[in-house]
């Protein structure tokens, strides 16, 4: 098992680098710049706000010096349009909140999942099979920007019940509508999966040998068929949970929470390199590690994937 996580961190680091690396040269290498968005400034003040911020040295010391600093520090220097704010201060005050209403979108998104993929599969072909297949279909096309102004619309304008956007510490009724809209859609994928591998699962010899040696169905499902059942299910729950805990741009937009997702759009429209690489290069490394986290507990509940 540990010469499999070393492979695994082996691949891990180098991609990690050239993420870093292609980051930067893509946003360096767009038209434009972040000081001439709104009218041209003169030679004598570009010149001096570059000289301040680094821009006015060589390109390839401008890169060196940005990777070692990421590399070493963690440290993604100024922000180009948030003034005296640093890349670190965004994503600090930023990322906090996306990691709460995304954490516990991944609950909800698992739980109902989870759920409601075994219970179709078990019951194949019943009303119960019909209701959780429609239930996931109705949440797969019903994405998060159409999700989020429907529940705003509902909740808050006609029955005021919630209130309709805003963070105010994460206190749970700022929580709700955030969680449902970022959630449904995850969930109707992981019920799809999980009904399809476990109605696979449940078809397989070792199943028919317990179902014959007169097992108990529940002990047959969770001693047997969960594991196996689970494998493509983990898979897809790397990307997702990253995707989720970094943020949404639709949720940060329609519920004002304050997320990263937020600055990222600001950043791009208003050209503050620094923050978009930032945040891309934040995504990049939690997709690189819970991939690898997910590689581990594949490789432990299947033992063949370690050879």
């Amino acid at each position: 098992m540990l010469s499999f996580i070393l492979r695994r961190l082996a691949v891990a680091i180098p991609t990690m680098l050239i993420l870093i690396v292609i980051s930067f040269v893509l946003m360096f290498a767009a038209p434009g710049g972040p000081f001439n968005n709104d009218r041209p400034l003169p030679p004598e003040v570009l010149a001096n706000i570059e000289a301040r911020y680094g821009l006015d040295q060589p390109y390839i010391v401008q890169m060196t010096t940005y990777v070692w600093k990421v590399v070493t520090q963690f440290d993604f220097g100024p922000s180009f349009k948030y003034r005296d704010q640093t890349v670190n201060d965004i994503i600090r005050s930023g990322f906090p909140v996306t990691l709460v209403y995304g954490f516990w979108s991944f609950v909800v998104a698992v739980t109902v999942g989870v759920s409601l993929g075994v219970l179709a599969a078990l019951k194949q072909n019943t009303w119960i099979d019909y209701l959780a297949v429609g239930v996931t279909v109705g949440a797969q096309v019903l994405p998060n920007f159409v999700m989020a102004p429907i529940l705003v619309l509902v909740f808050t304008l006609w029955l005021g019940w919630l209130p309709g956007g805003g963070w105010n510490g994460g206190q749970w009724q700022y929580l709700v509508m955030p969680v449902i809209a970022l959630s449904t859609s995850y969930m109707a994928s992981i019920a799809r999966i999980m009904r399809s591998s476990m109605l696979e699962t449940l078809n397989a010899g070792f199943i028919r040998t317990a179902r014959a040696k007169g097992l108990p169905m529940r002990r047959i499902l969770w001693r047997h068929a969960m594991k196996p059942a689970s494998l493509p299910m983990i898979s897809y729950l790397g990307p997702a949970f990253v995707y989720m805990i970094t943020g949404s741009v639709i949720i940060d937009v329609y519920f004002s929470t304050g997320g990263i997702g937020q600055y990222f759009v600001n950043s791009a429209l208003s050209r503050d390199y620094s923050v978009i690489m930032g945040i891309t290069i934040l995504v990049g490394a939690l997709t690189i590690g819970f991939n690898l986290l997910v590689d581990i507990l594949y490789a432990w509940i299947d033992p063949k994937i370690r050879l």
